[in-house]
């Protein structure tokens, strides 16, 4: 055997931490002694700006180049160590590859899915790789080679695209759905440049909520921006709304149907109830739990200060919002009520029911 470690040249920082580890307690021994096929394959690693670990004998001893470092994460110094204990978290599932590689059977697998744990917490990741068997000078197997990139950021922002693109025909067909009903259910009940003003007027709000949507990367939209965006035509700088309640995420179909929802409360807030006398007020408010439990979320909108309120007979476009459409896109229960203190309008849902992906029932 050769004595030489200049298999080691130009194979930068691990090239110089292989050269200074104490090897002295290891079945390889110091690196002048290693076996030639070791020396040759590792040098080549070590040489190359791909993301290559050598894995050795039947201790699976792991030796890498620095272009692998980055996809240890922070497991620390594996030098020497069995690559089955350093990957024990996925070993169940590379292990076998790893087996046949030793069987003299190359495997290459692109986007492979490994939950690993590098940073202290299981970690969804993606990797394409190939374990080829490395040979010794008589053809007998003696370890395998990893060469490795990962694909986590590939695969997410592929997977990321097609919801994308999923949620954007479903927006549009929801969109056109929403639209149809406002333009029938307004005409239906007024007529002429009334018909005019109020179609106007709802279309807005349902522009504005489109606008939240669009400006946002994400597939949800947070609760909060939902409420004040869909009352900013009615907010005059005089506190006439209290709004409070925790971050939830919305659906981008339930996002839509509250934010017409709060349009309509408001608007006739403004016409008949608290908004239409100057000591009037509405308090806004929700509650929630944990995301995708089933814990509760309660939405309050409660006017006082106004008015006698008086019941309308019959169901007009307000009423079939919030009491149809609210409830079927929340998965829940939406009532209104005439009390003396002035028009209660309450949701009931749970929060498994929120979110992205939620809520997309049928069109309402």
């Amino acid at each position: 055997m050769d004595g030489s470690v200049h298999f080691l040249d130009g194979g930068g920082e691990m090239g110089k931490a292989i050269r200074d580890h104490d090897w002295s307690g290891n079945a390889l021994g110091p690196p002048d002694g290693w076996p030639s096929a070791l020396k040759i394959a590792l040098g080549m690693a070590l040489n190359s700006k791909f993301p290559k670990c050598i894995v050795w004998g039947p201790g699976l001893i792991t030796l890498h180049n620095d272009a692998f470092r980055p996809i240890l994460g922070n497991k620390g110094n594996v030098l020497g160590r069995s690559f089955a204990e350093v990957w024990s978290e996925a070993w169940e599932e590379i292990g076998p590859i790893a087996e046949r590689a030793y069987a003299g059977e190359a495997t290459f697998i692109e986007d492979f899915p490994l939950v690993i744990d590098r940073y202290g917490y299981p970690e969804q990741c993606h990797f394409t790789f190939c374990y080829s068997p490395i040979r010794d000078e008589n053809g007998v197997v003696r370890g395998m080679i990893d060469t490795v990139i990962e694909t986590t950021g590939k695969v997410e922002a592929t997977r990321q695209l097609r919801l994308v693109n999923g949620e954007l025909g479903h927006r549009i067909k929801n969109t056109l759905t929403v639209v149809s009903a406002i333009v029938n259910q307004t005409l239906l009940s007024h007529d002429g440049p009334e018909a005019r003003e109020i179609l106007r007027q709802r279309i807005g709000a349902l522009a504005q909520a489109q606008t939240l949507l669009t400006d946002s990367s994400a597939l949800d939209a947070e609760i909060g921006q939902v409420v004040r965006q869909a009352l900013t035509p009615f907010r005059t700088g005089q506190r006439r709304f209290r709004i409070a309640g925790p971050p939830v995420r919305l659906s981008a179909r339930q996002a839509l149907t509250l934010a017409l929802a709060i349009n309509e409360l408001a608007t006739n807030a403004l016409k008949y109830g608290a908004l239409s006398v100057p000591q009037g007020a509405v308090d806004l408010g929700w509650t929630g739990g944990r995301p995708g439990s089933d814990d509760p979320f309660r939405l309050l909108w409660a006017e006082s200060g106004g008015p006698p309120v008086a019941s309308h007979a019959g169901k007009g476009f307000g009423s079939l919002i919030i009491e149809e459409a609210l409830a079927q896109d929340f998965m829940g229960e939406s009532v209104i009520r005439h009390e003396p203190e002035g028009l209660r309008c309450e949701l009931h849902s749970r929060m498994s029911h929120l979110g992205a992906g939620e809520g997309e029932g049928a069109p309402g």
